[in-house]
């Protein structure tokens, strides 16, 4: 009909009643709401994902919180205490070889946590730091990256398998800790200081960007050519 003008309020009621999202929303269906076709998905402790074969995957993950750094741990779709806990070991490998030293380890309350993996912590003098109950931001440095995690990497590419996800992580693991800016340490990179700036408006006027990318385009890097 013509003439008949309709409110907004009125659009947003028919199309709530229908069960149907606004525009932006309708035609920005990602891979992962494809596979998981259910509201109210959150993460507790692991980082879950589903494979192209419908295949869910589990991925352990850590951050440092001073320096942003991410380290991945391991993914696999049978999340069983003996896994849990080499997963712990293989943390603490990794904190010896680069020499770091925490004191330390704030997770959430998920039963996929066996008490062998505080224990092995312990052993090493980290303590493990529980979150409370439905209260994310207690740990909102790792919720803030599993969020980047899903929207930069997870939610874009379609994953075969448990080694194409290992390899998709392995390649944003590197993205994000020597790359990416942190708006947390002043946009700065976790492994990696800021370049100088540029001063000289010669330089400004004729810049030269190169750009590599990871996962065949999913990521990419942009520096100055020297």
């Amino acid at each position: 009909m013509r003439g008949v003008t309709v409110a907004a309020s009125t659009v947003w009621e028919i199309l709530k009643d229908a069960s149907i999202d606004p525009a932006p929303e309708r035609s920005a269906t990602t891979w992962a709401s494809f596979c998981i076709p259910r509201p109210g998905r959150c993460w507790r402790g692991f980082l879950e994902t589903v494979t192209l074969t419908g295949a869910r995957m589990y991925v352990l993950a850590v951050t440092e919180h001073r320096t942003r750094r991410i380290r991945v741990l391991a993914a696999t779709a049978r999340h069983t205490a003996a896994w849990v806990t080499q997963a712990a070991r293989n943390l603490l490998m990794d904190l010896q070889d680069a020499g770091c030293r925490a004191r330390f380890l704030i997770r959430d309350r998920d039963g996929k946590f066996p008490g062998l993996f505080d224990a092995v912590l312990a052993d090493s003098g980290i303590q493990a730091v529980l979150t409370g109950v439905r209260m994310p931001r207690m740990n909102a440095v790792m919720e803030r990256w599993v969020q980047t995690c899903r929207r930069e990497l997870l939610d874009r590419p379609l994953v075969w398998n448990q080694r194409h996800l290992l390899h998709a992580l392995r390649e944003f693991e590197t993205f994000y800790n020597e790359h990416r800016p942190h708006q947390g340490i002043a946009n700065a990179r976790p492994l990696k200081p800021l370049p100088p700036p540029i001063s000289e408006p010669d330089q400004i006027a004729h810049l030269n960007i190169r750009r590599r990318q990871r996962l065949g385009g999913i990521l990419n890097e942009y520096e100055h050519a020297a």
